[in-house]
């Protein structure tokens, strides 16, 4: 471990995962230690049932109705692929996807009024949806060919817009759509957590539901992936990529010391030993005193016997609360998986609920999403404080992740990466590049 080494990477969280590869095939020589003995940090997947059941100090352990141990994956972090998002792009250029298995999550929902309701997202399911009136929906299968048409390199497809200034909640007027279709657009296409995009320049919010509605093109049911095994399958696969262009990874390894000179990172201390550095990526954990916390995340994991209600008895689904409906400043996700993922046993689904803590009674805040769930066999209840580095690192050459939000899809996170990386190299994050680097080390033969 004595030796030199361009980046060292503490955590083996997705971010820090990614980051390690993509490192590792732009030549870096790059040191990946945890201080866990698993791989993952705060999003890693955790089987068997039992450790589950440890790790939340239940101490009775799982009872026998829920099978055997060992057939349970259970996610910490939910979230979900974009099929068309950054995530998918980084998994097809760094040919991780051959580590890997996915499936398409069967539907995407949205809550109105106590109910839930499958989110229209082409114009022949908007026509078809009881979500709106009929003249309502005119308007909202108007808006859709609007948002499709629009190319913000082509004047002639604005109708009058203008993608930097004018707002979203102008959009929304110009095409006259009520309070109920503003909130799913918005939250359950757009996938905004609150609405300050409303007084946002409207090209943000185009380009999301841009997003959406290509990923649904790609599959069909509903814009989403799920790999099997979960989650924790996913740094793992960027792990053995890291693996590949020579990276070393130490997992079980207790972090001591950041060593700093002037200012400047030169190392880590572990064991007596030191392994010098230009550059430090990690997360939160390992530099408690380089981090502010931004808010808080209640996760709730919920064990069902049963699909969800109203869903067409989906093995794997979204829903989404919209904030309005429910008197609140952020949305309430519900992310739901199961025995067909390889992440439960037999018959067995397992839905997380989360969202971004508002009150002193965030178990209160949750509970529309834990109606929609009953019966419930089994809950275990997680309250995360969210961090965020205090400084941009270009000094100390400290570059650490943000946490894990109440999002249920992987878009921030990979702003979090590009913009990391951007930092560390000074170059935008270029998704052509990594292919090419791909090309050199394994010939054109193999593609």
């Amino acid at each position: 471990m004595d030796e030199e080494y361009d980046v060292i990477v503490l955590g083996t969280g997705l971010t820090e995962c990614i980051l390690s590869g993509i490192m590792s095939v732009n030549g870096k020589k790059v040191l990946h230690m945890d201080r866990n003995p698993y791989y993952g940090g705060e999003s890693s997947s955790i089987t068997p049932l039992e450790e589950l059941f440890k790790r939340f100090e239940l101490p009775e352990g799982p009872p026998e109705s829920l099978g055997r141990g060992r057939d349970w994956n259970v996610d910490l972090i939910p979230k979900f692929l974009m099929a068309n998002g950054q995530l998918v792009k980084m998994l097809l250029y760094t040919e991780v996807t051959r580590y890997l298995d996915f499936k398409v999550v069967e539907g995407s929902f949205v809550y109105k009024g106590g109910k839930i309701y499958k989110v229209p997202s082409t114009e022949t399911e908007a026509l078809a949806s009881n979500l709106m009136g009929m003249f309502e929906k005119r308007r909202f299968r108007k808006f859709l060919v609007f948002v499709a048409n629009f190319d913000e390199n082509d004047p002639k497809s604005f109708e009058g817009v203008d993608p930097q200034t004018t707002t979203m909640r102008d959009v929304y007027k110009k095409f006259d759509l009520g309070q109920d279709v503003i909130d799913f657009t918005g939250h359950a296409l757009a996938l905004y957590r609150t609405d300050d995009y409303l007084d946002q320049p409207c090209l943000e919010t185009i380009n999301r539901i841009k997003l959406y509605s290509e990923s649904l093109a790609r599959y069909g049911k509903s814009p989403y992936l799920y790999p099997l095994y979960g989650l924790g399958e996913l740094p793992q696969g960027f792990a053995r990529l890291s693996a590949i262009y020579g990276g070393t990874y130490m997992l079980n390894k207790p972090v001591d010391d950041i060593i700093m000179e002037n200012g400047k990172v030169v190392g880590v201390k572990s064991e007596g030993e030191v392994a010098r550095c230009k550059q430090l990526i990690c997360d939160p954990s390992y530099i408690p005193d380089r981090v502010r916390k931004a808010g808080q995340v209640i996760r709730v994991i919920c064990i069902l016997s049963h699909p969800i209600k109203n869903t067409n008895d989906a093995n794997s689904c979204q829903i989404i609360i919209p904030q309005n409906q429910v008197n609140r400043k952020s949305d309430i996700y519900v992310c739901m998986i199961s025995y067909a993922h390889n992440v439960a046993a037999q018959g067995k689904y397992i839905a997380i609920v989360s969202t971004t803590v508002e009150t002193a009674e965030p178990e209160k805040e949750i509970e529309p999403a834990l109606e929609l769930l009953e019966p419930i066999d089994q809950k275990f209840v997680a309250i995360s404080d969210l961090y965020e580095p205090t400084d941009n690192g270009l000094e100390s050459q400290v570059f650490c992740s943000c946490s894990y939000d109440a999002t249920t899809h992987f878009e921030t996170t990979c702003n979090d990466i590009k913009d990391i990386y951007k930092r560390m190299a000074g170059t935008d994050f270029d998704f052509e590049n990594m292919k090419r680097k791909q090309n050199d080390v394994f010939g054109e033969d193999e593609q």
